[in-house]
């Protein structure tokens, strides 16, 4: 079993700004999800669903991915033991997936997503 990349994730100082342009860029479909985060569908065969939305509290805004695996925790203990951080621990998003994300040894941010 591979531990594909499943989401991708924008978020920023301004949602609803960054939301307007990437769908008139790319011309995706963007619909609201929950105040401040929009689900993003660039369509196409090979392409991957997304979210654009509001940075959590810092404002700091990124562009990151996620990885499908079927233990967060053992993950998280694992990318720990090689050198990167965990920044959130395993989050149940309401209504959607339970998340979780990390920094690799060089501060790089990226999401799990339990399968």
């Amino acid at each position: 079993m591979g531990n594909p990349v499943v989401h991708f994730e924008v978020v920023g100082r301004d949602a609803e700004a960054l939301q307007s342009f990437y769908k008139e860029v790319f011309d995706w479909q963007i619909q609201p999800a929950v105040p401040g985060y929009a689900m993003a569908h660039p369509g196409g065969e090979h392409g991957i669903n997304g979210g654009i939305g509001a940075a959590m509290e810092d404002g700091e805004g990124h562009v990151t991915f996620y990885v499908e695996v079927p233990d967060l925790e053992e993950a998280l203990s694992k990318i720990e033991s090689l050198g990167g951080r965990t920044v959130m621990g395993s989050t149940e998003v309401p209504e959607g997936p339970t998340i979780a994300m990390f920094t690799d040894p060089e501060g790089h941010l990226v999401g799990l997503l339990k399968a």
